[in-house]
């Protein structure tokens, strides 16, 4: 934070109460990892207390936390399959205090097929949640997979607010109607408190006229969800991963790292201004 010039922010608000965000958009390599990792490493260097739960069975949110994913490990699998304890899967992310991660391993990617034949196959992980004492937590982020599968409805339907990261490229918005409409379908059916909260544009190539067309349109549609903060291109926010960390810790003078901390700014505190203003 001192190479960023903003050491003396030391920490920002708390919610009133533990706010769990799923952050999902099933189109692939938009950013939803690196926003969960790069937020939750954020809003924990400030103060606040954050637990990441990754669902996406490619484990990458894990690794970008150091978190031990091979495969046998105890993981979320266990979790939503065998109802195994998140306060036994819960582990703590080194060289960031107030920082939790429950990890994913590949045996995840058979849970979907398991998870047909179990009762109320939709809120396994909501169960989870509520045998578990949040209470002091600040966050829980939810990486979901890049499909509109069960892991990401048990995401949602564990979750009180929706992100959705959205590239700024040609394809951004193309499949963003079904996960609006999947969103509607689980609010109606599932989890009536469920709301898209935030909208966070990634990949930003400010030198391109698309990126700010693009950016122009989801601010026309989205309107106040989108945070005003644009998450930049950047080699840095790409390379922290392959060393378990972090761009936040990695490199925090990129400009990776500073668009990150201040979406992260944003989220703490627009949350009462956010809160009931979200339309799906």
């Amino acid at each position: 934070m001192a190479v960023q010039g903003r050491s003396g922010e030391d920490s920002w608000p708390r919610p009133p109460q533990c706010r769990v965000i799923s952050v999902a958009n099933q189109k692939g390599g938009v950013g939803k990892t690196t926003t969960t990792v790069n937020l939750a490493a954020s809003l924990a260097m400030h103060g606040n207390r954050v637990l990441v739960v990754d669902l996406d069975p490619q484990g990458n949110a894990s690794t970008a936390l150091g978190a031990d994913r091979s495969s046998g490990d105890r993981s979320v699998y266990h979790c939503l399959v065998e109802g195994d304890s998140l306060t036994n899967l819960a582990l703590p992310v080194e060289g960031i205090e107030g920082l939790w991660c429950v990890p994913a391993t590949i045996d995840l990617a058979g849970a979907e097929i398991e998870l047909v034949s179990l009762v109320a196959r939709e809120a396994r992980l909501k169960r989870a949640f509520a045998e578990y004492d949040y209470s002091q937590l600040d966050y829980i982020l939810i990486d979901c997979p890049p499909s509109l599968g069960l892991l990401t409805v048990n995401a949602m339907v564990a979750a009180d607010e929706v992100m959705i990261p959205i590239q700024c490229e040609y394809y951004a918005l193309e499949g963003l109607g079904q996960l609006l409409r999947n969103v509607e379908l689980v609010r109606s059916h599932l989890n009536t408190t469920l709301q898209i909260s935030t909208i966070l544009l990634t990949m930003y190539d400010g030198r391109t006229r698309l990126a700010s067309q693009v950016a122009e349109e989801v601010r026309g549609h989205f309107g106040e969800l989108v945070l005003n903060t644009v998450v930049p291109r950047s080699v840095r926010v790409s390379e922290a991963p392959s060393y378990g960390q972090s761009v936040m810790t990695y490199d925090p003078g990129s400009s990776g790292a500073m668009a990150y901390l201040d979406a992260a700014r944003e989220l703490a505190f627009r949350a009462e201004t956010l809160a009931g203003s979200a339309t799906a």
